[in-house]
């Protein structure tokens, strides 16, 4: 009634403890994580114009990745200041938790400035 199988199957039996499979490392995953929150609160931060604080971000983020410097943010979205004043709390504030959990120091004080930051600038009123 069937056809027997004859080729090998796709789905494998190897434990999960098989060498040949690259594993990654918890602080190696934080670190990747840690940069890709820090791309984005940088590509914020250039849209904003603060190059400051765009050249310490990125200096962060090319220690956490080994020396490779970020892709700077070329174009402007035209959006709200204040819209972006706020995106980017959020993005430092969640830069802040990953450096936080794997005690990255430096990483953990810029996040931490940058949210005061975009607090007191998200604060002040907006000419209308």
């Amino acid at each position: 009634m069937y056809e027997p199988i004859r080729t090998k199957s796709v789905h494998s039996t190897v434990a999960a403890d098989d060498t040949r499979i690259p594993h990654r490392s918890r602080e190696e995953e934080l670190d990747i994580q840690l940069a890709g929150h820090l791309s984005a609160l940088l590509a914020v931060t250039d849209e904003l114009g603060l190059t400051e604080a765009g050249d310490a971000i990125a200096r962060q983020i090319a220690r956490l990745r080994g020396g490779l410097p970020p892709v700077r943010h070329a174009g402007l979205s035209g959006a709200d200041p204040k819209a972006l004043h706020t995106r980017a709390h959020a993005l430092a504030g969640r830069a802040l938790l990953v450096a936080a959990s794997r005690a990255d120091t430096a990483a953990a004080i810029l996040a931490a400035e940058r949210m005061d930051a975009h607090a007191a600038a998200d604060a002040l009123p907006t000419a209308a």
